[in-house]
């Protein structure tokens, strides 16, 4: 039985081979190339993605990444389709599912929302109440460095406290772009806001995400 994640693995993939390799991304600084390279040592070399959340190990982690960039672009493709190697932690269905649906799902809209004419995805309810389900696990961290009060809202009033402070600003909006919001792509995230203007404004420019 396929999983969230697993379907938003082999979306990831098919976006990043639609694209080619030197596709732009919102990731800043990275093509679709790279950003294919990271999700591989992500998922393959537990020993430099530690640098994700450990910035003395930041430098490793990006060498490391622009060696398998360096990899022909098929094969980058061809092993994030085919997933985590047997002793991989994301080889476990449960981890793959909590860990990779809001990652893959939120990749895939770098690739999508870094064209001009995007459109915006269809989210089924199911899929919508899993993404909501991780972002209240983890909106916490990827929250910590806002300067503002931050709070995630769905439109039928469910909430989550992204970081405590004052003033405070509200972000209503379905899962799917609260992730592309709090994961660090505000810009791209169709949203709406409430608090001080001065306030949403460093919430804009707020360093959000891992």
């Amino acid at each position: 039985m396929s999983t969230h994640a697993q379907r938003e693995r082999l979306l990831l993939a098919d976006l990043l081979e639609g694209a080619g390799p030197d596709a732009p991304t919102l990731c800043t600084g990275w093509t679709t190339r790279d950003l294919a390279a990271h999700v591989v040592v992500r998922e393959r070399r537990g020993d430099a993605a530690a640098g994700l959340v450990v910035p003395q190990l930041a430098d490793r982690l990006n060498r490391i990444r622009k060696e398998y960039a360096a990899k022909p672009y098929d094969e980058l493709i061809q092993l994030i389709r085919t997933g985590p190697p047997r002793l991989s932690p994301f080889s476990l269905k449960q981890l793959d599912e909590a860990a990779n649906t809001i990652e893959f799902y939120v990749h895939a809209e770098d690739v999508r929302r870094a064209v001009p004419d995007w459109t915006p995805r269809a989210i089924d309810p199911v899929f919508a109440d899993a993404l909501w389900q991780r972002l209240e696990r983890v909106a916490r961290m990827l929250g910590r460095r806002s300067p503002v009060g931050l709070v995630l809202r769905r439109p039928n009033g469910q909430t989550v406290v992204a970081h405590k402070g004052s003033p405070v600003v509200t972000v209503t909006g379905e899962p799917s772009e609260l992730a592309v919001f709090a994961f660090g792509r505000q810009q791209a995230a169709k949203v709406e806001t409430e608090g001080d203007e001065e306030a949403v404004a460093k919430a804009y420019e707020a360093r959000l995400g891992v």
